[in-house]
């Protein structure tokens, strides 16, 4: 028996660290295509990750819009680029695009005559035998299937097939940031003679001017957010976003949307916290004409213009509580209704929440629904605040530069090394909303082209909060700590007002914790009543 059971936890084992490798292996590769801009580098990131993994002898990408098809990419190939199209997709093309897993061909089995799929006869005459094709996520208008080439026959097992998966989503962005990046070229190259005087947006600038998607940093903390942003980005899944003040949370929800299916409608935006309790629900769900004092015709809510897209609720944590049974009906049963109307409006909505706010600390105050909150939580991203990735500081200031030198004519033309310095050293409370702000103003009072000076205001408190300071052994931190919460929690453990959803614990390993640190019911019990 014993035997047994070490033999299952071995296999157990072997299990986890075959997964941490894929997820190691899917992060990297994703990573990588997320720095990619152009068709030169996409080649060279796709040849080195795909042959790798995957083993295959040749690589083939094509884009389908509005049923026409093109060989967006292939390695068959060598120097230019196959542009090959067809107004009518393949029937290869179709199989792919309808079916969830990956489709296997036998190149075998299409001879030259057969005119529809002329790129697996080209494959055919390379020594390819086999094919594997793979719809990637839509982005956009654009359908896109790759295909894995194979010299000889192979399995394509489940996980490769886990590999492919994880990292499809990530490809079909890039694919579409390229896209639209030779878009960009052929403007300005087919500008009008009018235009001449106008300098040309190079590759290279659009990606420093843009970032990711609008987004500018290229820290470790950036890119594990650029990644959750693509891993999240194709689905319906709800969003909820969690950031200090000024973190620039609504400027990730509109990368979401960009990056989904529905990117060709609006995101609808709502501050919950900037409109009075009494309006926000006619705000969200629209009213009838009559339905109360100087509702004179009829309006359509939040949710209804948002049908078919996203809508993005900014501090979901101010939203009054007598109004989240509303928004949880609207999670569960996708329907309304206007205030004062009779009928049920059915809505398909995404929603994107964002808070500043720690909510599982709100529904354990009673201030949040936690019902509400587990249907809001599917796929949480946690903001760094801008002290939390001081290696961006630099990018962000720059970036802000050239924004505010078109905003105000000035010419300024960078930082001294002290301002710069400086800049990467402040706290900033207000994180980039407050960075912006202060670049503006040394802008606007700089007196020659670079700005030399900056004064950055002092954090209330921080004095007075070293001088006060005491060292204290771990021991006596946590001890104190646990006591506090529980004492605010009025002795409750278990639940969801209890101290261990408060503290982020299994409350049985809080209950271990609190006999190891020797507090006993006497110790708070006695306080909470």
């Amino acid at each position: 028996m014993n035997k047994q059971s070490d033999q299952n936890v071995d296999v157990m084992r072997a299990r986890l660290q075959e997964m941490q490798k894929d997820h190691l292996v899917i992060s990297s590769i994703n990573t990588a295509f997320a720095k990619v801009l152009d068709k030169k580098h996409f080649s060279i990131v796709l040849n080195q990750s795909f042959k790798n993994e995957f083993l295959c002898d040749g690589i083939m990408v094509l884009t389908a819009k509005d049923h026409k098809q093109q060989i967006f990419y292939s390695s068959l190939i060598t120097g230019a680029y196959d542009d090959s199209s067809s107004d009518s997709l393949d029937i290869c093309f179709e199989q792919c695009m309808q079916s969830p897993e990956p489709v296997t061909f036998y190149l075998k089995d299409f001879s030259e005559r057969k005119a529809s799929v002329p790129y697996f006869t080209l494959a055919k005459k390379l020594g390819m035998h086999m094919a594997v094709g793979f719809c990637l996520p839509s982005i956009g208008d654009h359908k896109n299937v790759i295909f894995l080439l194979y010299k000889n026959f192979t399995e394509f097992n489940g996980r490769l097939e886990r590999l492919l998966g994880g990292i499809s989503t990530q490809l079909s962005i890039t694919i579409r940031n390229i896209l639209f990046s030779e878009m960009l070229d052929t403007f300005h190259i087919s500008a009008p003679d009018s235009q001449k005087d106008i300098k040309p947006v190079r590759k290279d600038e659009v990606r420093n001017q843009e970032g990711f998607n609008g987004i500018i940093g290229n820290s470790k903390a950036m890119q594990h957010i650029y990644e959750q942003i693509s891993q999240v980005a194709s689905s319906l899944s709800s969003v909820i976003i969690y950031g200090e003040t000024g973190t620039g949370k609504e400027l990730i929800a509109q990368a979401i949307h960009e990056l989904s299916s529905s990117s060709h409608h609006s995101m609808i935006r709502i501050n919950c916290a900037s409109i009075p309790a009494n309006l926000i629900e006619s705000e969200l769900f629209g009213h009838e004409k009559g339905s109360f004092t100087g509702a004179t015709e009829q309006r359509k809510g939040k949710f209804e213009q948002a049908n078919n897209s996203t809508i993005f609720l900014d501090e979901i944590g101010e939203l009054p509580l007598a109004l989240q049974g509303r928004l949880l009906r609207v999670l569960q049963e996708k329907e309304i209704e206007r205030i004062g109307g009779n009928n049920t409006i059915k809505v398909n909505v995404r929603i994107i929440a964002a808070t500043n706010r720690i909510l599982e600390k709100e529904v354990a105050e009673g201030r949040f629904r936690s019902d509400l909150f587990y249907r809001l939580n599917v796929f949480p991203i946690h903001l760094p605040a801008l002290r939390d990735r001081k290696e961006d500081i630099p990018l962000l200031a720059d970036y802000f530069l050239k924004k505010i030198n078109l905003k105000t004519g000035k010419k300024i033309n960078g930082f001294s090394q002290k301002v710069i310095h400086a800049m990467s050293e402040n706290a900033w409370p207000g994180n980039i909303r407050e960075l912006e702000n202060m670049i503006e103003r040394s802008i606007l009072t700089a007196k020659d082209s670079t700005i030399r000076k900056m004064d950055l205001p002092e954090i209330f408190g921080q004095k007075t909060a070293d001088q006060d300071f005491q060292i204290k052994t771990l021991h006596q931190v946590e001890k104190e700590h646990i006591l506090k919460t529980v004492e605010k929690c009025k002795g409750r453990i278990f639940g969801p007002q209890g101290a261990a959803l408060l503290l982020g614990l299994p409350a049985t390993t809080l209950i271990s914790k609190m006999q190891k640190l020797g507090i006993q019911k006497g110790h708070y019990f006695n306080k909470s009543n």
